[in-house]
């Protein structure tokens, strides 16, 4: 073979490099030409420009923001924290000379520019400005393109959200189920506030009020009970130990939520599920909460966490864990929308807070289905309207955060 090539004048390397050479040819005269670092040119997608932010007051506690673009589409968001209204239109005042001029549809961006651009990141007061503003960044997205919200994620997950609805007495909770209520919650009944150690005449009072609640319910109705953090760790495994003949659906807040190793105490301590995520912010917040299993029912609070971006984020930290996401949510009808787009766009969803439907508020209000749950809406972005004629006679408020003094002494406790 060695002689043969050698005869002939050709080794078998030219032969090789010829014949690159004639498909390189090829190649040349039939490929397009074009660079990857300038990638070739699309049709540009029309521009879109935000104008204007706008919030007002609603009653009874809440605050709409208005997004506004030069395309005249209109973004609704709710930036609420309870108790500083005001607070929170400053916040999102200062917020706003950055979004001036930018493109809204760019929301993960703009949620990580006001977020971290803040040097002081997170707290309350930011972070519940953000999350309205990150709610009316979606929905614009979602009407520019016709859709609603929870497509622009791969949904819909489901077709239908459980809600539930709230009772504390055996004759609310027979009205809540006439209405169609398959999921109720209710708070620990005391007589007087909850102090660090309780005799056996506040327990007894606060499971005898429930069980009177799980009589009037049957077996059939879910029942979860919120401690709101108000009852110390010292009473509350008590009071739990009381409540699990009744099998409540989960309990709240056993314990404040920043006391994340004593939380995992009272988890340890019990069967019932543990609830917690009303006054955690973002998926940081969540994380030792995960990691430590303080809880297996995450109920984050869409106008306070950091919006439905911040949501989905959350929701996926807790499937890793096999935790479910049960979004907290005693606001408006906005907030609503936003826990139903989050509820259809996610696998680990239990059920969804609400304390109004949108009657007053709402063109087309929400409407509870005989079985408990509200039909995912199909309207583009959030899938609601406001209803700028019935919210005429419900504008401003000066609510406050309530006061609560224990009547022996004086002393300030929790509410």
């Amino acid at each position: 073979m060695k002689l043969s090539s050698q005869k002939s004048g050709i080794s078998r390397r030219s032969a090789m490099q010829s014949v690159v050479g004639m498909a390189g040819g090829v190649a040349a005269m039939t490929l397009p030409q074009f660079s990857y670092a300038a990638p070739l040119k699309t049709q540009e997608k029309a521009k879109v420009k935000i104008t204007k932010l706008e919030t007002f007051l609603v009653k009874p506690r809440w605050i709409f923001l208005k997004i506004h673009t030069d395309a005249g589409v209109v973004g609704l968001g709710e930036p609420l924290l309870e108790g500083r209204a005001l607070t929170i239109q400053t916040a999102i005042k200062e917020i706003e000379p950055y979004l001036i001029g930018k493109d809204p549809r760019n929301v993960v961006h703009h949620w990580q520019a006001i977020y971290r651009h803040a040097f002081y990141r997170g707290g309350p007061i930011l972070t519940s400005a953000l999350s309205g503003i990150d709610q009316a960044l979606w929905d614009i997205k979602g009407k520019l393109l016709n859709i609603p919200v929870y497509e622009l994620f791969g949904g819909p997950t489901r077709d239908r959200v459980r809600v539930y609805g709230r009772a504390s007495t055996p004759e609310q909770m027979k009205q809540r189920m006439s209405e169609g209520y398959t999921v109720i919650k209710t708070g620990v009944a005391s007589e007087k506030p909850a102090r660090a150690v309780e005799n056996p005449k506040f327990i007894k009072y606060a499971a005898e009020n429930f069980a009177a609640l799980r009589a009037a319910a049957g077996d059939s109705i879910d029942i979860g009970i919120d401690f709101h953090g108000a009852i110390s760790p010292q009473t509350a495994k008590v009071l739990i130990k009381e409540l699990e003949p009744f099998q409540p659906m989960f309990i709240e807040e056993p314990c404040q939520a920043q006391n994340v190793d004593v939380m995992v105490d009272i988890a340890k301590s019990t069967h019932l599920p543990i609830a917690t995520g009303e006054r955690i912010f973002t998926k940081w917040g969540f994380r030792e909460i995960l990691e430590k299993g303080a809880a297996s029912i995450l109920q984050p609070d869409l106008c306070h966490a950091g919006g439905i971006t911040e949501g989905r984020l959350i929701a996926g930290m807790a499937e890793a864990y096999y935790a479910v996401i049960a979004p907290h949510n005693p606001m408006g009808p906005i907030s609503l929308a936003s826990g139903l787009q989050l509820a259809a766009s996610i696998p680990n969803f239990l059920v969804q807070e609400q304390v109004t439907l949108g009657e007053g508020y709402l063109k087309k209000p929400f409407k509870l289905e005989s079985d408990g749950h509200v039909i995912i809406p199909t309207g583009p972005g959030l899938g609601i309207e406001l209803d700028e004629n019935l919210l005429s006679d419900k504008i401003g408020h000066d609510w406050k955060n309530p006061e609560v003094y224990d009547p022996r002494d004086g002393s300030v406790m929790d509410w």
